[in-house]
């Protein structure tokens, strides 16, 4: 993978390569530097490039353009300077049956792809690449980008090894994206005979020790009764320090002797996963950004809430460390080993946030995370992680990512009956709706996680809707 790193805005290269290396661990281990330190002949060494035009006129070393139009190995370029590809061989258009003819700012708010429409958020103003002719005898047109006044155009071509993309996907981003295209075209450059496949995975979210136990036993129940393995996240310390919905009284209930950990026990028996989810799910620190209570506030990273109740995600905690993190999981395990309960070997950080210290730190106690993750400037590179260029990624299939874990996917979200404020209500039937739109990824998963203080019908409404659609559900522990 080759990113741009010039201009002021230089640094956006290097995460969006994470994002493709992320991805491309789903199939081996990715290379990724600068397209600037391209050598002459180094895509001969590589199965096949991925390069990601961020910048506008990077300057591209010319071995670099004279080997991908020389390629026989499979290449995808994405969004910026292809016309120093094109402007490299004189004879473009005819030898490759496309010409660009410039970004096409029009609006466009889905992206077709096998039939399927996969949204496209309008906050996406940069545009997409049109062209000037795309002759159908030489060219793929891979997926096409739908305006709203019904008209097309070509968003993603092929021809020979080249595969174009108009625009950089990972932008504004939701679970039913035409990110997922992206995810799929890698199956043709480095697994092209992928068979079919379509798994669910399911996991009852954010239990502690005050959780219900009858509710608890009740989903495991009828996951059971349907013959679907599922996962469960426990956090083993429940804590309200300043007794917040305890009438100002603290709160301090560890798992052991506690009916919930006889629940835990009860799921296990019924093909449930044991998922460690943090220690307390909150910070000792104070409000993280909502009540320091466990469940609510954030474990590992400093946040904050606006007026709006949008959030800032400011950076790691005060005291934030290897060791610091390490301990955190360790208390954890004590817990579990005093409640008598095997410690978890998948691990889900809560709020899906954690520094990159911590993402490194759990590494050394779990080979494999499940969950949606922050990744930030510098750790792809090698360099000074920077914390005010970040982003978050799902995936639509199990990967290896750059802090070197196993991650599982959960691509689709969770039940929330009721909108908070501006987060809007998202029901069992979105649940399936975005799971029918990711079946364009051919050996993908449609994963969701649910609250079981909820009423168990919407449970029963998504797992029934995947499996209606194509998927059949398959245990974490079996990936």
């Amino acid at each position: 993978m080759l990113y741009d790193t010039s201009g002021p805005y230089g640094w956006l290269g290097e995460l969006y390569a994470t994002e493709v290396a992320n991805l491309a661990g789903h199939f081996g281990a990715p290379v990724a530097h600068p397209v600037s330190t391209y050598a002459p002949g180094e895509l001969k060494a590589y199965p096949a490039v991925v390069y990601i035009g961020s910048t506008y006129d990077e300057p591209i070393p010319t071995a670099f353009l004279d080997d991908v139009l020389a390629s026989t190995k499979p290449v995808i370029w994405m969004y910026d300077n292809i016309w120093q590809l094109t402007a490299r061989d004189a004879a473009f258009a005819s030898d490759y049956g496309w010409m660009w003819s410039g970004f096409d700012t029009s609006s466009v708010t889905s992206v077709l792809y096998k039939g399927t429409g996969l949204t496209r958020s309008d906050a996406n103003q940069a545009g997409i690449m049109n062209y000037s002719s795309v002759d159908p005898a030489k060219v793929a047109v891979l997926a096409s980008a739908q305006r709203s006044d019904g008209t097309s155009f070509p968003w993603a071509v092929r021809s020979g090894t080249l595969t174009y993309i108009g625009e950089i996907p990972f932008s504004y981003a939701s679970e039913t994206d035409r990110q997922l295209i992206f995810s799929d075209l890698l199956f043709d450059a480095l697994a092209p005979n992928t068979p079919a496949r379509h798994r669910a995975l399911v996991r009852l979210e954010d239990i502690n020790p005050t959780n219900d136990p009858a509710q608890l036993r009740a989903a495991a129940d009828w996951l059971a009764s349907q013959g679907v393995p599922f996962g469960f996240s426990v956090t083993p310390r429940y804590l309200d320090p300043t007794g917040y919905f305890n009438n100002g009284i603290a709160e301090d209930v560890s798992l052991k002797g506690s009916p919930v950990a006889d629940a835990i026990t009860y799921m296990q028996s019924k093909g449930g996963v044991l998922v460690g989810h943090g220690y307390t799910h909150q910070w000792a620190g104070g409000i993280n950004p909502y009540d320091q209570v466990t469940g609510d506030d954030y474990e590992f990273y400093r946040v904050t809430e606006n007026a709006d109740h949008s959030l800032n995600y400011v950076g790691p905690l005060s005291g934030d460390s290897t060791t610091w993190a390490a301990g955190r999981i360790a208390s954890a395990d004590r817990e579990f080993k005093d409640a008598k309960i095997a410690q978890p070997t998948i691990f889900e950080f809560p709020h899906y946030s954690a520094s990159a210290v911590d993402y490194r730190a759990i590494a050394s106690r779990f080979s494999v995370r499940w969950e949606r993750a922050l990744y930030f400037g510098g750790v792809l590179s090698g360099g000074v992680v920077d914390y005010s260029h970040m982003v978050g990624q799902f995936f639509p299939y199990v990967v290896k990512d750059v802090y070197g874990t196993k991650v599982l996917p959960e691509n689709l979200g969770d039940v929330s009956p009721a909108p908070w404020f501006i987060y809007p209500a998202r029901l069992p039937a979105d649940i399936v709706d975005a799971g029918q739109k990711n079946l364009v990824i051919r050996d993908g998963f449609a994963s969701f996680f649910f609250h079981p203080y909820l009423d168990i019908s919407y449970l029963q409404q998504a797992v029934s809707g995947l499996r209606a659609v194509g998927y059949t559900f398959v245990s974490p522990a079996s990936l």
